[in-house]
């Protein structure tokens, strides 16, 4: 099929690339900052360097670039954007390579979709195959990192982190493996203790997992590896296969592939899901954002319908699925406390999307009442992915702060917005004034010093 429209939809406006690279200290503050908030609030995007061919070019291939604010003692001490350095991006910049323990010809990407800070490093993170990129606390790229020689290839963009152990839960994939997808855990420590191959019947794009106490979800869904496309050129050859059976598939987090309890889903593509825990009467809830289809019509970018919050309980002895659509609203990004990633939650925070996927406002679910509470500032204004900071010693699952990105569209600039996270309706609590535009982009965290 052909592309719905000749303008690329995420190349322009809100998605255009930022060309230059800004350190910045002389960052004005409206409010307070708290002054329990010491660390690095750091987000990740595409950002092409050069001219883009809107016709070939995708949305989740832009060239990497990772914007952090630090804050300290009730400061914002400075603001910086850093192209991630893949070796493509190195010679566009005309730099040297960063170091690289790989072979030549494993292939890296400039790591464009998320940025975590683990065992005591920063890595900025993409899927599909390609390992992290390991930055300093100021964003200049060290190496593509290998975690200390024990990672065997792939990596993903959404590693889930157990609060409990401390250890990363990681669902990979890449095309050359074929029809499997790959479970990796990473120890405490940032070295890989466990590998687990998952032999799979089509080649999913597989962008997210959730974790509980007892499973790790694999989502097996309908956009695919098309051999076809990629002979034909295509630089981002997953598309949606409508014959392909939608599933999930339930992995015992001590067993083998083979212990995988597969359960039918409703046909559809999710990127990330909300959260996931297990039900005393052993039943799985697992909360995601669900898109009708993906890179069906449209290849360039996510725009195949309003995704939207649905909950998927699932029984791991019958395989069956009962799937309740909890808000008709457009939304993404979805987060949660951290501290209650694979236990149940009840507040959950998401951007809310315009039209063409443009940033809208926040919403705020409480999901024991089914209730919702909006942060809607207008045209003017648009919020990217917002991220849940819990307040030192909090007793509330919601006492803290939510924090992310604000585009001002009138001034072409953004601001690092802090919420109170039991009022995202009301003033913020502090806003930090940026330089620059931070273009629409993907996913970030706090980055709390240690």
């Amino acid at each position: 099929m052909t592309q719905t429209s000749v303008e690329h939809p995420f190349i322009h406006g809100e998605f255009a690339p930022v060309s230059t690279e800004e350190t910045r200290s002389d960052l004005s503050v409206e409010g307070v900052l708290p002054i329990e908030l010491s660390g690095r609030y750091l987000r990740n995007g595409p950002n092409p360097i050069g001219a883009v061919d809107e016709q070939r070019h995708h949305w989740f291939l832009g060239h990497g670039m990772v914007h952090g604010i630090r804050l300290n003692d009730g400061r914002a001490e400075w603001y910086r954007n850093r192209y991630v350095r893949s070796a493509e991006v190195s010679d566009l910049l005309g730099e040297a390579h960063a170091p690289n323990p790989w072979p030549s010809n494993h292939v890296t990407a400039s790591a464009n979709t998320n940025v975590i800070s683990f065992a005591g490093k920063t890595l900025a993170l993409v899927e599909a195959g390609f390992p992290p990129i390991e930055l300093s606390d100021e964003l200049e790229t060290l190496c593509i990192s290998d975690l200390g020689g024990t990672l065997d290839g792939a990596f993903s963009a959404h590693p889930k982190l157990d609060p409990i152990t401390g250890e990363l839960h990681v669902m990979t994939y890449h095309w050359e493996r074929g029809n499997s997808a790959q479970y990796v855990v990473v120890g405490r420590d940032g070295r890989v203790r466990k590998t687990l191959d998952i032999p799979l019947p089509g080649g999913p794009m597989i962008h997210d997992t959730a974790i509980t106490a007892r499973f790790v979800v694999v989502f097996d869904l309908p956009c695919v590896f098309n051999l076809d496309a990629a002979m034909e050129g295509s630089r981002f050859p997953y598309l949606w296969d409508a014959n392909y059976k939608a599933r999930v598939g339930l992995l015992p987090r001590d067993g083998d592939a083979g212990e995988i309890k597969w359960c039918e889903v409703p046909s559809c593509y999710v990127f990330h899901p909300m959260n996931a825990y297990d039900r005393a009467d052993g039943s799985v809830v697992i909360d995601v954002v669900r898109h009708p289809s993906m890179f069906d019509v449209e290849r360039r970018g996510p725009l195949e319908g309003d995704p939207v919050l649905e909950r998927w309980v699932i029984s791991p002895e019958t395989g069956k699925c009962v799937a309740e659509r909890l808000d008709d609203r457009a939304i993404e990004f979805p987060r949660v406390n951290e501290s209650l990633v694979g236990a149940e939650n009840r507040y959950g925070y998401a951007s809310a999307l315009k039209e063409k996927f443009h940033q809208g406002g926040l919403v705020k679910y409480d999901l024991l009442n089914g209730s919702s509470e909006v942060r809607d500032e207008g045209d003017a204004f648009g919020y990217g992915e917002a991220v849940f900071v819990a307040r030192e010693g909090a007793t509330a699952e919601d006492d803290g702060w939510l924090m992310g990105f604000r585009l001002n569209k009138a001034e072409d600039k953004s601001d690092l917005v802090v919420l109170n996270a039991q009022d995202i309706a009301g003033d913020p609590v502090a806003v930090v004034h940026l330089p620059a535009r931070v273009p629409a982009g993907f996913h970030g965290n706090w980055c709390p010093d240690a």
